[in-house]
């Protein structure tokens, strides 16, 4: 368990403090942060359908498609197709079902099983990205 975001990014968990992709476009993506930030986002504990980033106004709104070849959203790409791990963090504003009451749980390590995109909620292209746990 982690307090905030400042203590994940303190620890190297998660490196931003603010967005929920950490990695680059060149790198892959090393960890993400499910905390209510998508309205299109499903998390079902063992996967996830996850949003990728762009396109919302200050309220999180989506207002325009997100782009396949922004940064969070192309890290996703490579992570998929050289099956690159990335580490799942749940905040407290995520899915009730699963997330803590409190600050952030990391959660283990889960890979891009596939990725797509299609029209969200707020009726925009928006990137989405099928990620599974790992088991043992």
């Amino acid at each position: 368990m982690f307090k905030n975001r400042a203590h994940l990014s303190k620890l190297g968990v998660h490196r931003p403090t603010m967005a929920g992709i950490s990695g680059s476009k060149n790198e892959g993506a090393d960890s993400i942060v499910l905390n209510g930030g998508y309205i299109d986002d499903e998390d079902h504990w063992n996967f996830v359908l996850y949003t990728g980033h762009g396109g919302q106004d200050t309220q999180g709104r989506q207002i325009r498609n997100q782009q396949i070849e922004d940064s969070g959203n192309k890290a996703f790409v490579l992570n998929y197709h050289f099956n690159l791990p990335l580490r799942v963090i749940r905040g407290y504003k995520g899915d009730p079902k699963w997330s803590p009451s409190w600050g952030y749980r990391y959660d283990g390590i889960y890979f891009v099983m596939n990725y797509w995109q299609e029209l969200g909620r707020d009726g925009y292209l928006i990137c989405r990205y099928h990620l599974e746990i790992e088991y043992a």
